[in-house]
């Protein structure tokens, strides 16, 4: 728990674990509220770290080329490169989507 915590936040805490215990609130609600009351931004796990290999290993997995899969992500294709060769880490938006695509597959942005 946080500092910033409250008797107040406490007992809202409770509130949310009985509406969850008697099915008033979903896993995905009461998750949300209990991550940001109990371990704030330091709680929400961030997109994992992908190593050159591993950004390399996904395009692969999609039988994409540098230049298409640069395409797709909106990025430049010396980018990707660097990105591949370790010279350069994903960041921000950039990360969080290639997080996506390791997770779920190149499907889960392609648009239809």
């Amino acid at each position: 728990m946080t500092k910033g915590n409250t008797r107040l936040t406490l007992e809202l805490l409770e509130t949310a674990r009985d509406m969850h215990a008697s099915g008033l609130l979903t896993d995905v609600v009461r998750e949300k509220i209990t991550m940001r009351h109990l371990g704030g931004a330091a709680a929400l796990a961030g997109p994992a770290k992908l190593t050159g290999d591993d950004i390399k290993a996904l395009r692969e997995q999609a039988n994409l080329s540098q230049a298409v899969f640069a395409s797709y992500l909106k990025l430049t294709v010396g980018y990707v490169s660097r990105l591949e060769r370790g010279t350069e880490s994903p960041k921000g938006p950039t990360l969080v989507l290639l997080d996506v695509i390791r997770r779920k597959g190149f499907e889960a942005i392609r648009l239809r």
